[in-house]
């Protein structure tokens, strides 16, 4: 059924729903009953048309909200979508169905999760309170607690979850859980971590999903259930939409098989998480009779912007074909701005904000600076510092204010220093088992003889106190380097410092690429100022310059620049953007492209797509020539070199030559970044022989990742082992 009432006679409720809404809205809002796909590009109103729709189902209708689910994809986006309903609906009805996945899954487990042996008041963990269960299990192997291992147990104990077969030794009466049993010392801790999480029958985010398709699955009655509850469905974000989720919104479905979902897969950049474009590409294969529905006008950024944004989009695959319109009148020409030094980069960039300022009467709330990852805004926050420019990091920290970067700068005051706020920051960074017992014996000490934290610990460091610690190896680390502080610039004492007191080990431990990239870049920025200055500098003075930099203290609320990633902007829009450091190998990105080849080209693209389409009335595309960190040559994006020269303008010369040799590189990167079998040889339960792991059964083929994950028996382990590894041996082809 689609009901049209949009001829005559609408009254003022019904108006209130269907006002400023387009043909193609007012369709997707009538259109009830069956499978509704509604591709909704960039800027096209995507949240009202949803949110109308739901209006529409209770106020004219006449559904009661408990027979609706609308399945968002945040809180924040839950929270706002149920404000707009009880706008247009009234009344104080109840819209608790409209939720994330995760909270629609507790309302199931609340009502039902005591089918599996499960009290209905189940604990929740969070991240903190799986710590707590990890800490207390490395205390009770012997093992050092370390937070930064957490994160690569956890990720182990995420990528366990993937698959539902555990659920099953949760919720068994019988003892199934025995880390005794295994050797494997990962694999122990894991264990030890669900039989933890049974005990106190705790469920942490991977479970609810989980334990919810387990109920259904092994219970077809409260299945049915909740099919026959719920009569229409909708889903906003659709595009990025994990297997599991899309399973839930299946099973779910089959009901009443009204089934409404939203999304653009032009916008799926959220793929390493686990979303699954695909979904939205291929919804009719899974709802044969689905209609389509293509929300593509845009209403907010000019022609020039959009011509841009759908020209390099059209460069995917994967994707629904469309073309987003608009009938906004034109704009100025998309620029792309090439500098010769990030600091050229910069100073145009911050130039060119002052020129809005000045001629258009913009307000620094109007700019956004985007880029692909949290280091790059060091070169542009060291320049809006110098010209006195008010500025934010949206939904993360200035670069100056990581905690990795305040932690290595710690290591260089106290070398110039020796203060004790320095002291106090590094001395267990990494454990050195320096507790709150001996620090208290130091500042005792410290006080009595007038001395710092750090010179009262090397006058009593043979105090048995300190035994069974590692602080002498700690101050023989820091004497070393303090000797070699007036024979090294500030850069390579930076450099040496991190490596001698085992804090750069420690992040490399942790595994965290983008602390790392960090690290790297304040590596980076030390060796520009001191090419900057042409001459040494000391390390007090190069200190003393950066206290000056960061000594900023604002407040939020005011007039400010926003910087931020291009995946924090999602969702957002600002007048005047700025697309930084869009350079190949940093957007695509390099790391993405090796582990997930072709799929995270398409991703990239995408993310510089959305990255486009944030801009209102002027885009900016800024990149430079010089070095990486890495001491690596930098050149233009490939996504620059898929757009026609003539739908932007550019700014800052490119020699011939530097083009020619850019986009050869780029070529032949292109090349390296898809080198891959395009088949895998061996298929999903398969068992195979490696020369070093032995017999295994290959559990999960990963296309995306060109992947298999084997169970070696001998072993008890899992190890995810390259499709181009050409050592595998098959037994039963």
């Amino acid at each position: 059924m689609q009901t049209n009432v949009l001829c005559g006679g609408i009254d003022m409720e019904v108006d209130g729903i269907f006002n400023g809404l387009n043909e193609q809205q007012q369709k997707a809002v009538t259109t009830t009953e069956g499978a509704v796909r509604v591709i909704a590009g960039a800027g096209s109103g995507k949240t009202r048309t949803l949110t109308n729709r739901y209006a529409y189902l209770v106020s004219e209708l006449g559904l009661e909200p408990s027979n609706l689910l609308c399945v968002t994809f945040t809180n924040k986006a839950a929270q706002e979508m149920r404000r707009r309903v009880k706008k247009l609906v009234g009344g104080e009805r109840d819209t608790g169905y409209i939720s994330t996945y995760h909270g629609f899954c507790v309302r199931i487990l609340r009502e039902d999760i005591h089918h599996l042996f499960y009290p209905k008041q189940f604990l929740i963990l969070d991240t903190e309170d799986q710590k707590s269960i990890l800490r207390e299990i490395y205390e009770e192997l012997g093992l050092k607690v370390n937070d930064h291992k957490f994160a690569r147990i956890l990720k182990k104990i995420g990528e366990m979850k993937a698959d539902t077969g555990y659920v099953f030794d949760l919720i068994s009466r019988e003892k199934t859980l025995d880390p005794e049993r295994v050797e494997d010392l990962d694999r122990k801790i894991i264990l030890s971590y669900l039989k933890k999480q049974k005990k106190v029958y705790g469920l942490d985010f991977d479970d609810l999903l989980n334990f919810t398709l387990v109920l259904f699955g092994e219970y077809p009655r409260v299945l049915e259930k909740w099919q026959e509850r719920l009569y229409y469905i909708q889903v906003d974000e659709f595009q990025d939409s994990s297997p599991k989720q899309f399973e839930l919104i299946r099973l779910l479905s089959k009901g009443h098989q009204n089934v409404f979902v939203v999304g653009d897969p032009d916008q799926t950049i959220y793929e390493w998480r686990g979303a699954d474009p695909k979904f939205m590409v291929n919804f009719d294969q899974w709802f044969p009779q689905c209609q389509t529905i293509v929300l593509n006008e845009n209403y907010r950024s000019t022609p020039q912007i959009l011509n841009v944004g759908n020209a390099l989009i059209k460069q995917n695959k994967l994707r629904v074909d469309k073309d987003m319109v608009t009938e906004n009148p034109d704009g100025v020409n998309v620029i792309h701005y090439h500098g010769k030094s990030e600091q050229e980069e910069a100073k145009w960039i911050v130039s060119r904000i002052q020129m809005l300022q000045k001629e258009h009467g913009a307000s620094l709330n109007d700019v956004a600076i985007l880029y692909r990852a949290n280091y790059l805004s060091r070169f542009v926050e060291q320049e809006l510092i110098h010209e006195n420019m008010e500025y934010s990091i949206f939904g993360g920290f200035k670069f100056f204010e990581r905690k990795e970067i305040k932690d290595a700068l710690a290591h260089l005051r106290l070398l110039a220093f020796e203060d004790d706020l320095s002291f106090m920051r590094v001395i267990n960074t990494p454990r050195r088992q320096m507790g709150k017992k001996r620090i208290a014996f130091l500042r005792e000490r410290a006080e009595q003889e007038g001395a710092s934290l750090y010179q009262t610990l090397c006058n009593h460091i043979e105090d048995p106190v300190f035994n069974r610690t590692k602080a002498k190896e700690f101050i023989e680390a820091i004497e070393a380097m303090k000797v070699k502080r007036h024979e090294l610039s500030v850069s390579d004492l930076l450099q040496d410092t991190l490596q001698a007191t085992g804090y750069e080990a420690l992040i490399r431990e942790d595994g965290d690429h983008e602390r790392l990239d960090n690290l790297m870049e304040l590596k980076h920025s030390v060796v520009q100022y001191e090419e900057g200055m042409g001459e040494q500098i000391s390390l007090e003075y190069y200190l003393q310059m950066l206290t000056l930099y960061t000594e900023n203290d604002r407040e939020d609320e005011r007039e400010a620049v926003k910087l931020m990633t291009i995946h924090t902007s999602k969702g957002l829009e600002y007048p005047y953007v700025f697309l930084v450091g869009f350079n190949d190998r940093i957007l695509p990105n390099e790391r993405s492209l090796r582990d997930r080849k072709e799929y995270a080209l398409e991703e990239e693209r995408r993310l510089a797509y959305v990255a486009m389409t944030r801009a209102e009335r002027e885009l900016y595309l800024t990149e430079s020539e010089g070095g990486n960190g890495r001491g690596e040559k930098k050149y233009p994006s490939r996504f620059l070199f898929e757009l026609d020269e003539r739908l932007y303008e550019r700014i800052g010369f490119i020699e011939k030559e530097f083009e020619k040799e850019a986009k050869e590189v780029i070529r032949m990167n292109a090349q390296l970044d898809q080198t891959h079998t395009s088949e895998a040889d061996f298929k999903e339960g398969q068992v195979v022989e490696h020369p070093v792991f032995g017999m295994g059964t290959i559990e999960e083929v990963d296309e995306r990742k060109r992947m298999y994950k084997i169970y070696f028996e001998e072993m008890e382990v899992t190890r995810p082992i390259s499709w181009n590894f050409k050592r595998l041996r098959g037994l039963n082809k």
